[in-house]
């Protein structure tokens, strides 16, 4: 599929690869196929992604920066050089008391065929 972010054998900063704009999450496709995705995000102090459930396992990694990651209402401050899975179907949200950076790796995990609620 597309590969937008960066060519392949190519080496790359991570946490060079997106800036910070006030007052905004941003987003930079790194690699997207139909078995997952790779996103660079950056977050600016006092921005959240709302309260919501995936179809797929997301692997975040901090590339800069503390995050506060909360998963079925159990809040975790995820640092720089940490990572943690949000699993498919759990109910998270990611804020930022802080700016930072973060790299998200989607894959599909065998969960899709389960709804919502179960």
């Amino acid at each position: 599929m597309r590969q937008l972010g960066m060519q392949k054998s190519e080496v790359l900063m991570l946490v060079e690869l997106i800036g910070y704009s006030p007052h905004a999450i941003l987003r930079k496709i790194i690699m997207k196929k139909v078995t997952g995705n790779v996103t660079a995000l950056s977050f600016d102090s006092g921005e959240e992604l709302t309260e919501k459930k995936h179809l797929y396992d997301n692997f975040v990694q901090i590339i800069e920066g503390n995050a506060e990651i909360t998963i079925d209402g159990k809040p975790k401050v995820i640092k720089s050089g940490q990572s943690i899975i949000i699993p498919a179907y759990r109910s998270s949200i990611i804020r930022a008391n802080y700016r930072f950076k973060m790299i998200s790796t989607v894959f599909k995990s065998g969960y899709e065929e389960v709804e919502l609620g179960q």
